[in-house]
């Protein structure tokens, strides 16, 4: 259900994009992005508001762009370029939450910017291995 959800979530983040392309504020590509998603029937909340604990005790509060259900927030941004900072942002608001996936997508460049993160650390897919044919010369250990 997880990636069905997430590639819904990118494909209609990709649709607001394609229509605006950068230069709005980043209300006006939440704003379409929620029409997007009323549109798939994903239910989702805006602005959802999470507390941060330390030793048990509530030390603050964030307000997550969107929550979807409760198994991935959504981060947006409207800047020219994704920096490390805000990739963190996304990884501290899933470990003040339940929640282990994020989507930090930004919408100020010229092509959409995506991140998919994770509260534990999970390994990128491991790139195509190469297949080796085997030759006389050079046979290969299976």
């Amino acid at each position: 259900m997880e990636d069905k959800t997430t590639e819904t979530i990118i494909g209609c983040a990709m649709k607001v994009h394609r229509a605006l392309g950068a230069g709005f504020l980043e209300s006006v590509y939440a704003n379409a992005l929620a029409h997007e998603l009323e549109k798939t029937k994903i239910t989702y909340t805006r602005e959802a508001k999470i507390d941060v604990l330390y030793d048990n005790k509530i030390i603050g509060e964030f307000k997550a762009d969107f929550k979807i259900s409760d198994h991935l927030i959504l981060e947006l941004k409207a800047i020219e370029n994704l920096l490390p900072i805000h990739e963190t942002q996304v990884v501290n608001y899933l470990k003040a939450t339940d929640i282990d996936l994020g989507l930090l997508l930004n919408f100020g460049a010229p092509s959409l910017q995506i991140k998919r993160k994770y509260k534990t650390y999970k390994k990128p897919p491991s790139q195509a291995v190469r297949l080796h044919q085997r030759s006389p010369d050079h046979p290969v250990n299976p």
